[in-house]
């Protein structure tokens, strides 16, 4: 996965902004004002910090050791750091940062979680 595709795919989601609230090169995604990704999209290689049940995430580092590890300067229970290289397949990049999305929205109030489904 390219940084363009990982930029595309993260604003794809509804309700999603990307910000810049720590340095001019760091991607902040966010829903509803609540962080789900956070990259350097010049950086290589290419890394994501993504929210993760703390279970799954226990798991995923250690089925990919090295590719994922906890999360970068984040609360390591709940954040992975993915390496988005090609090493892991983009299917699987693509399914972390969408649950790290479901997690997030699932953590909203009621009716900002209603908001999102409207169009």
């Amino acid at each position: 996965m390219t940084p363009q595709e990982l930029r595309a795919f993260c604003l794809s989601f509804n309700a999603t902004v990307e910000d810049f609230p720590f340095t001019p090169e760091t991607s902040v995604f966010k829903v509803q004002g609540k962080l789900f990704a956070l990259t350097r999209l010049d950086a290589r290689p290419l890394t994501v910090n993504l929210k993760c049940d703390p279970d799954d995430a226990v798991r995923l580092r250690s089925e990919y050791e090295g590719l994922i590890i906890p999360g970068y300067h984040m609360n390591k229970r709940h954040w992975n750091t993915v390496t988005v290289d090609g090493e892991l397949p983009d299917r699987l990049v693509r399914e972390l940062v969408e649950d790290s999305y479901d997690l997030v929205v699932a953590g909203l109030p009621r009716a900002d979680r209603l908001r999102l489904d409207r169009p």
